[in-house]
């Protein structure tokens, strides 16, 4: 199972998926844990505040990833690079769009947990 939301970014609506295959994808690509790296971003945009951004750019290029693999995910038609891909726009903030996909990527491990415990129940066990 997987959910999509719709985000405008710099005017224009961007589909983002999340789903099971997120994880391998992100970790096949950038040979890094998608869930470390939610949670260290998280934990860095929470302490700044969008007019007085600190942010290194290691983590403003992990968010860049993230995002490009939800958004590739949900439409195969994007460009194939994470470079290609932030050309189509002329800002991107992380500060915007970050907590709407954290909540997308939290909806979907939630949904993942309840179908489990449903399933659990169902069969028995």
């Amino acid at each position: 199972m997987s959910l999509t939301q719709t985000i405008e970014i710099d005017g224009q609506p961007v589909k983002f998926r999340a789903s099971a295959a997120i994880p391998r994808i992100y970790r096949l690509r950038f040979h890094r844990d998608i869930y470390k790296d939610l949670s260290l971003l998280e934990k860095s945009v929470s302490k700044q505040d969008e007019d007085n951004s600190s942010l290194d750019l290691f983590s403003l290029e992990m968010f860049e990833n993230i995002a490009y693999i939800m958004a590739k995910h949900a439409d195969p038609d994007i460009p194939d690079t994470p470079e290609e891909w932030l050309d189509n726009f002329n800002t991107f903030s992380i500060y915007q769009i970050l907590p709407k996909l954290i909540e997308l990527w939290g909806l979907n491990v939630q949904t993942d947990v309840q179908s489990k415990k449903n399933l659990d129940r169902l069969t028995g066990k």
